[in-house]
């Protein structure tokens, strides 16, 4: 048995990219069901050092947390983007 707390100090590795998403911020649990739906994880803020804006957060299923392991988390998410990795350039 895993306590929420360990899951919280794993770092979140995407494996379709091999990004680190970072730790577990909060986890959505279902009461009537007892189980967890998914876990949450902090977003990047598009703002100058995170100063006037919010960070969106990332929302994760538990469907697509691959394995839990020791150290980390694998998830799959094939639609993730990183505002930080997306640089475009229109002339």
């Amino acid at each position: 048995m895993v306590k929420i707390s360990d899951l919280r100090s794993r770092e979140i590795i995407n494996v379709v990219d091999g990004r680190r998403l970072g730790l577990i911020k909060d986890i959505d649990i279902d009461l009537e069901q007892g189980r967890i739906t998914s876990i949450i994880l902090p977003g990047v803020s598009g703002k100058f050092l995170g100063f006037l804006g919010r960070e969106e957060e990332i929302i994760v299923p538990w469907e697509k947390i691959v394995k839990i392991g020791a150290d980390v988390i694998l998830v799959e998410i094939s639609s993730f983007t990183d505002p930080r990795h997306e640089f475009k350039i229109n002339y």
